[in-house]
């Protein structure tokens, strides 16, 4: 009974795991996205070049 119970909790540790980290692949990959569209889509910085879109 102890090797099933211990058997299932790991199952569930590795999806719970498995689909954090796939969670966290799709979240890494819309920051890249919006990372990269704010090079593209800038606004016009006070001199009337490119600005920088963010703030620091």
């Amino acid at each position: 009974m102890v090797p099933l119970l211990l058997v299932l909790i790991l199952a569930v540790l590795l999806f719970g795991a498995g689909f954090a980290l796939e969670a966290l692949w799709w979240i890494a990959a819309i920051v890249l996205v919006v990372w990269l569209l704010g090079f593209v889509i800038r606004p016009a910085g006070s001199g009337g070049g490119r600005g920088r879109w963010y703030r620091w």
